[in-house]
């Protein structure tokens, strides 16, 4: 059940006050705070109204004592392979801890100035002991929202900076940036571009960094013209056509998403250009499309069910009231390579 503290004290108002305050009586009041079904849609609203005005704390109906035996798992998609990989992470993790995973998607709106009630409200009101988030970001007045019902919780791989003090896991994607780069240069390639993701993101600013530290480590000039910022595979075969377009086009190019590598291949078959005999391709994610293009990606692993099983595991310890050392944990990455690069060929950066 939910425990109350006393009025007037920091525990906050107990929910005596809370039913006085609504109008109707504690027990209807608890049947409210802890989502019961049969309470009237008006009657609820009051009693909804009076828990924020009063500022009333909804804890999880956790036991602290013995771990619970659910977890939520929130996702921006439930669709995508990389999703599907971090979904696999946590199930396994979860599993070899006792716990089971429940699984959401969150709302289009989720990134609103205003907390959206309805996903997190469910996530009180089910009593959730904590959360793992799969999302772009998770704005400031969500995150007070969830530290005011203390409900601990970690962002995996989020796309934006987060909140100061947000625990969050990720890759270590200036090192992959740099891996990604020195692979192509010990092929012979100085003429290296990078077709990366919107500006201003965590992953793709620290890749672009890792890009520039290769480049500037191996004493080649870096190229402002070959710096180009996409959000999708259909832009990112346009920004490769503006790339082929140069007076000096590159040899090769590192593409910071397998997702966005399969334009650049589409942009380079328009052309009648050849991977890796005319122009090498380096991707990041490792993804299942990688192995299935022609000729499979040669590209940077990023471990995202590793990402998943850590985060769950310092989820836990947060569970048990313990605060991680450090609010940001990266997982190493690795070159995977396949035959999308060569040493530049006869026909480097050519048109077709």
């Amino acid at each position: 059940m939910v425990r109350t503290g006393s009025a007037g004290t920091a525990a906050g108002p107990t929910l005596a006050v809370v039913a006085r305050e609504a109008g109707v009586s504690v027990p209807t009041a608890s049947k409210v705070v802890n989502g019961r079904e049969d309470v009237a849609p008006e009657t609820r609203r009051r009693v909804t109204e009076a828990l924020d005005r009063l500022g009333y704390i909804r804890r999880p109906r956790f036991d602290g004592g013995r771990a619970p035996r659910l977890v939520d798992l929130v996702m921006h998609s439930l669709e995508t392979s990389g999703s599907g990989a971090v979904l696999h992470g946590a199930e396994e993790a979860a599993h070899r801890a006792g716990l089971e995973i429940v699984v959401s998607a969150a709302p289009a709106r989720s990134r609103s100035e205003r907390p959206e009630r309805g996903w997190l409200d469910r996530l009180v009101l089910r009593g959730s002991p904590g959360v793992l988030f799969h999302l772009a970001e998770v704005s400031e007045p969500q995150c007070a929202w969830l530290k005011q019902h203390r409900i601990p919780f970690v962002m995996i791989d989020p796309v934006l900076e987060p909140p100061a003090g947000v625990v969050s896991v990720g890759a270590a994607n200036w090192r992959g940036g740099v891996t990604a780069t020195e692979h192509l240069l010990s092929l012979g390639h100085e003429r290296i571009a990078v077709v990366a993701g919107p500006r201003d993101t965590l992953c793709g600013d620290a890749r672009i960094a890792g890009y520039r530290s290769a480049l500037a480590a191996a004493g080649v000039r870096h190229r402002a013209e070959y710096v180009r910022h996409t959000g999708s595979g259909e832009t990112a075969a346009r920004r490769m056509r503006e790339l082929l377009d140069l007076p000096e086009p590159p040899t090769a190019v590192f593409v910071c998403s397998d997702r966005m590598a399969l334009g650049v291949y589409e942009a380079l078959a328009e052309r009648g250009l050849r991977v890796p005999d005319d122009l090498s391709v380096v991707g990041f994610d490792d993804l299942p499309e990688a192995r299935w293009l022609a000729p499979p990606l040669t590209t940077v692993r990023q471990p995202r069910a590793e990402m998943a099983a850590t985060a769950l595991h310092l989820l836990l310890r947060m569970m048990d009231g313990h605060r991680p050392e450090s609010t940001r944990t990266e997982l190493s990455t690795r070159l995977v390579e396949r035959a999308s690069t060569a040493p530049p060929g006869s026909r480097p950066g050519g048109r077709g």
